[in-house]
């Protein structure tokens, strides 16, 4: 009979020895992430190394030979975190973000990013885009749309005087909580949280409770930090929260829709080269007549490119004036696109042309 303690430790000297491997290979790579470095030059940064383009064809690669028993999602994450670290061993990137820390907006960083990135925290979306164009921050991560809730038009409308370019974007799967010094719902009075934050969770609130007064803050972390502070206040936030200021989860995944998830958008300073599955984000005004929109729209029908969104928003150029945001499939080198832009000049008063990205990964 084989003895249970001799199998164990053959197994675990088996895993030892594929750390080991690993480790080594990990290594390896490092090395080789230098050698790009030598490469291009001396005196780069770590901006000018980074191609989302590169990022997403390796992690698709990932993808496609991963045969389990680990899921797509957590094969990216971890070849994410070493491509995070490779890239950062000079000069990690630097991206701001919705703050203060503990923000969905930093976990949607990491999950883009990785933890080697330097992660900036702001006080408003609207920072976020100034110090991106400022140079302070390499990229920015902004929500832009909830699967319930809807674009976010704050995010939209500085769009309109930006000229921040969309690198990338990034879908996060939101459980909301209530966190509290309480352990219980008893003695709860106020509930603090970001106003989409609220609106995500407004049946549970109703149901659980009925007589607290909601506090629409400027982010669930600002919302986190200041139930801190009140032992009759709670906050709604992520687990992460909970634990950057010291709450207990009084109620675990309390939004009201199952399938809560927010997207955002990675901005930078530049447009970048095709990926094999890219969204182009679009920019185009039009004059207040009949048929412009079906005159803007016709030329993606006409040259197959297929449409993923639109969303109008007030052009802030005059009384009546729209812009149309639009997202469509492929990159805007890609000869359809291109030729339905062309087709538009002469019906749409602006095309802006705000980023061809990577389609979020899982």
């Amino acid at each position: 009979m084989n003895d249970p303690k001799s199998s164990l430790t053959q197994v675990r000297e088996r895993i030892d020895s594929i750390d080991r491997q690993i480790q080594e290979l990990i290594s390896e790579r490092a090395n080789w992430a230098r050698e790009v470095a030598r490469v291009k030059g001396e005196g780069l940064s770590a901006i000018d190394y980074y191609r989302p383009e590169r990022e997403a064809h390796v992690l698709r690669m990932v993808v496609d030979r991963n045969q389990g028993p680990l899921s797509d999602t957590e094969m990216v994450r971890l070849f994410r975190e070493i491509m995070s670290s490779c890239l950062a061993q000079e000069d990690p990137l630097k991206v701001g973000y919705l703050g203060p820390e503990g923000t969905f907006s930093e976990q949607a960083v990491r999950k883009h990013f990785g933890h080697a990135a330097y992660g900036l925290p702001l006080g408003s979306i609207e920072e976020v885009f100034q110090e991106v164009a400022a140079g302070h921050a390499d990229f920015g991560v902004v929500p832009v749309e909830n699967s319930g809730q809807g674009m976010i038009q704050i995010t939209l409308d500085l769009f309109l005087t930006s000229e921040a370019r969309i690198c990338g974007e990034v879908e996060l799967r939101v459980h909301q909580c209530l966190l509290s010094q309480r352990e219980a719902l008893d003695g709860i009075k106020r509930v603090y949280g970001h106003a989409q934050s609220l609106q995500q969770c407004k049946t549970w609130l109703r149901v659980n409770l009925p007589e607290a007064e909601c506090i629409a803050v400027h982010s669930n972390a600002e919302g986190a930090r200041l139930a801190r502070h009140a032992d009759d206040a709670a906050a709604i936030a992520g687990a992460i929260a909970g634990k950057v200021y010291g709450l207990k989860t009084v109620a675990h995944a309390i939004e009201d829709r199952a399938d809560n998830t927010t997207r955002f958008l990675v901005i930078g300073r530049s447009l970048f080269p095709p990926s094999g599955n890219d969204r182009t984000s679009l920019l185009i005004t039009v004059n207040d007549k009949p048929g412009a929109l079906y005159d803007v729209l016709s030329p993606f029908a006409k040259h197959d490119v297929s449409m993923n969104r639109i969303e109008s928003r007030p052009a802030h150029t005059g009384k009546w004036q729209y812009a149309f945001f639009i997202d469509v499939s492929g990159h805007i080198d890609d000869a359809p696109l291109q030729a339905a832009l062309k087709d538009m000049g002469p019906v749409a008063t602006q095309v802006r042309v705000l980023g061809s990205y990577p389609v979020a990964l899982p």
